[in-house]
């Protein structure tokens, strides 16, 4: 009985029922003036994060971040949440994701990932791409594409995260 019940367990990890959490992975990027950092310094003082991976030429993504920045203040408000959107554009549309950027007047911390290495690190295959982490620094959620409305179940998988 004991060796069914450790299968069935180890049956449901890998199918899927109990996700286990887990960490950025260390890669370098860039910021919007061509400084390095790295993703394991992205942190929010035990707060939740939220990532969007983007692009430049992906309306979806821009309509996602658009909604994600007409909530923002309410959202921070209530959960003190910070938003970091990476932009997965090559190095020869960088100049366009700074001046969109500008244009936006986003409140959130935006990153270059010109060479995709952090995209790739993270198995991110079509964007937009949202992640949503922990105040560990922990993926406990994530979601690929955009549709209006969605971003209401990105905040309500933040709102968990602080009961």
């Amino acid at each position: 009985m004991k060796k069914f019940v450790l299968t069935l367990i180890v049956g449901c990890l890998f199918i899927g029922g109990i996700h286990a959490q887990k960490k950025l992975p260390d890669v370098t990027i860039k910021t919007l003036s061509g400084e390095t950092i790295s993703s394991k310094d992205f942190f929010n003082n035990g707060k939740p994060i939220i990532i969007s991976f983007w692009a430049t030429w992906c309306k979806p993504c821009l309509n996602e971040l658009s909604s994600f920045n007409d909530e923002f203040e309410d959202w921070y408000e209530e959960t003190g949440l910070k938003i970091i959107a990476i932009s997965v554009d090559d190095t020869r549309a960088s100049a366009r994701v700074k001046s969109l950027v500008s244009g936006k007047d986003w409140p959130f911390e935006v990153y270059l990932d010109q060479n995709q290495d952090l995209k790739r690190a993270l198995n991110v295959v079509n964007v937009p791409h949202t992640f949503v982490l922990n105040g560990n620094g922990e993926i406990v959620w994530e979601h690929t594409s955009y549709n209006p409305g969605n971003e209401e179940e990105v905040i309500e998988q933040v709102r968990r995260l602080m009961k």
